[in-house]
């Protein structure tokens, strides 16, 4: 009897747990993003539109900026789970923005194959920082450049930050996801990764995106959503007490 009530305690915690990170179901999305962009890195190796504006020539190689470069990585990450945990609302946001710029960028990699030749021809390992870049250069390609999702995805997790409740008053926070948000992005131009066009697209496609996610509309659109949640909710409460 007793194993029998801590195995029903058990699985209780679980459905509790289960419904407690529902809005888990969203990171799915990584399921279509990785195969599709894993697929357009292997297609897409020498016939592209090459992607390349007059200013990206004055632009020098620093490979300094790899240390950014790569940060993006745990910036994105860390701004996913951290709202994943501590508010629903702004988790859903920062999905919803960044997963449809993502989307976006698949699709115009998938119809318009693009790349460049910006980077340098020879790269001497004679520092770490040059060395982090040759393996950089080697696991991505120059192509499938625009938008780019590292200046995208980077003022998407800034926006978030910026338009949270739980950072109205860190003014730190807030600089120092500005500080990397920036840095982030001179990166991607420093390191020959993008182009210029690259950039200028990626804060085109925010700017649009910041509209649709941010404004009064989206604000009265979610709010729809979780009252018809909460109703459910509750029709399934009533139901199992029913039982």
């Amino acid at each position: 009897m007793r194993n029998r009530n801590e195995k029903e305690s058990l699985i209780s915690k679980v459905r509790r747990l289960l419904y407690r990170y529902r809005h888990a179901w969203v990171l799915s999305y990584c399921l279509l993003y990785m195969p599709w962009f894993a697929y357009l890195e292997k297609t897409v190796t020498t016939k592209f539109h090459i992607i390349t504006m007059p200013f990206d020539l004055s632009i020098p190689f620093c490979e300094y900026f790899v240390i950014p470069y790569l940060l993006w990585f745990a910036y994105v990450a860390c701004a996913v789970l951290y709202f994943f945990f501590k508010d629903r609302n702004d988790y859903y946001r920062l999905c919803a923005f960044l997963f449809t710029g993502m989307t976006v960028f698949l699709i115009v990699s998938t119809i318009y194959p693009n790349g460049h030749y910006l980077r340098p021809s020879e790269l001497t390992a004679d520092n770490w920082c040059k060395k982090a870049v040759i393996w950089l250069y080697q696991a991505d390609t120059a192509t499938n450049l625009f938008p780019s999702i590292h200046v995208y995805n980077s003022l998407g997790v800034h926006i978030a930050v910026t338009h949270s409740k739980w950072f109205r008053n860190r003014k730190g926070a807030k600089a120092a996801s500005f500080a990397l948000c920036t840095s982030i992005i001179l990166s991607t131009m420093f390191l020959k990764q993008h182009s210029v066009f690259d950039v200028m697209t990626a804060f085109g496609m925010a700017l649009i995106m910041y509209y649709f996610i941010y404004s009064q509309a989206y604000q009265r659109i979610m709010a729809y959503i979780r009252l018809g949640l909460e109703q459910k909710r509750q029709r399934d409460v009533a139901h199992d007490f029913r039982m």
